[in-house]
């Protein structure tokens, strides 16, 4: 027993290592020209996936990256709060925070139908909408605590997380191209534009290059628009945890009343973190310090999620869902395009 406890403390040591090792490096290359598209968050994604080359370490970490992709997840999430500041978000307006209401819901809705048409699982279809709808990889990994599933399925449930977060990451950064091709053609002003990029594309890191293109002006209007729809994450990751167990009893009577409604305790932590960051004067670097430890373990939680996953399967059971998603993409950047130029 003794032997069996030694084990996994060294498990968990050596997965934290290695993720660490590549949540830093996601972090320092996101910092470059061309990669900050990309985001630290799916570099580190990645990062974890070469890992799988040297299988031995893999294995000698595997109860330790079962736990960071799943706790240190929750902390992340917890810590990203402070990213976001509610009177900024007030400030902002209601036509800002009604478009990121629609944008979100009227997403997630559209790319879960789209993609269960096209013969999509469930469980996919859900995380590849919440990534599109609300903010990307962080989106995908808030919303999956939600979705509960059997330990015979953990295997399946962690190969549709990574596929989500990589249909967004590519999606999100061709149409990031797309949206500064188009800049030209659109006579916008840059509070239009900035509407445009935070409101349509998928991660912050989109957002703020797109918005960049723009200027000063359409950048902050990119960021806070987008972080309007990252407020969304927690009341969508509740519902969405409601609908999906009533789901679930509704198609199996027999676990009706078995399984504990799922409550995310740890969206609530990320909510406490918007007030704190909001109304306690803690100053900007150590608000900044908070946001960054916040993407740095975020950062390892992909990492043990890429060291778990199995290529043969994502490439087999991807295509149908990224075809919804861009599906969706398309009609939520159409739609965002006629509100930005008709309301701001």
């Amino acid at each position: 027993m003794l032997a069996f406890g030694v084990m996994r403390t060294r498990s968990f040591y050596l997965a934290a290592v290695l993720t660490l090792i590549c949540s830093a490096i996601g972090t320092m290359l996101a910092g470059l020209p061309y990669f900050a598209i990309i985001g630290a968050l799916v570099i580190s994604l990645i990062l974890g996936m070469l890992l799988q080359v040297y299988q031995p370490a893999i294995e000698s970490s595997k109860a330790g990256i079962g736990f960071i992709s799943n706790k240190f997840l929750r902390l992340g999430i917890i810590l990203l709060g402070f990213k976001l500041n509610l009177i900024q978000l007030a400030q902002a307006g209601v036509k800002t925070i009604t478009l990121a209401i629609v944008v979100v819901t009227g997403t997630i809705i559209l790319t879960y139908n789209i993609a269960r048409k096209l013969g999509v699982s469930e469980q996919l279809s859900i995380l590849a909408a919440s990534g599109t709808g609300i903010c990307g990889a962080a989106a995908v990994m808030g919303i999956s605590p939600q979705i509960q599933v059997s330990e015979d399925k953990a295997d399946q449930k962690r190969e549709d997380e990574v596929l989500a977060v990589a249909i967004v990451a590519i999606l999100g950064t061709v149409f990031t191209l797309i949206e500064i091709g188009l800049k030209p053609l659109l006579h916008m002003t840059p509070t239009q534009f900035g509407i445009m990029a935070g409101g349509s594309l998928h991660e912050i890191a989109h957002a703020v290059a797109t918005g960049g293109a723009g200027g000063p002006v359409s950048l902050d209007t990119a960021i806070i628009t987008k972080l309007s729809r990252v407020l969304m994450l927690a009341p969508a990751a509740f519902i969405i945890g409601v609908w999906y167990q009533h789901k679930v009893n509704k198609d199996n009577p027999a676990t009706a009343g078995k399984q504990k409604l799922p409550i995310p305790w740890f969206m609530a932590g990320f909510i406490l973190a918007s007030v704190i960051g909001t109304f306690v004067p803690m100053g900007t670097e150590a608000l900044n310090g908070l946001v960054k430890i916040a993407y740095l373990v975020l950062g390892m939680a992909m990492a043990a999620l890429g060291m778990s996953v199995n290529f043969k399967v994502i490439l087999h059971r991807g295509k149908n869902a990224f075809l919804a998603a861009g599906i969706s993409s398309v009609i939520l950047l159409t739609f965002v395009i006629i509100v930005s130029k008709t309301f701001f």
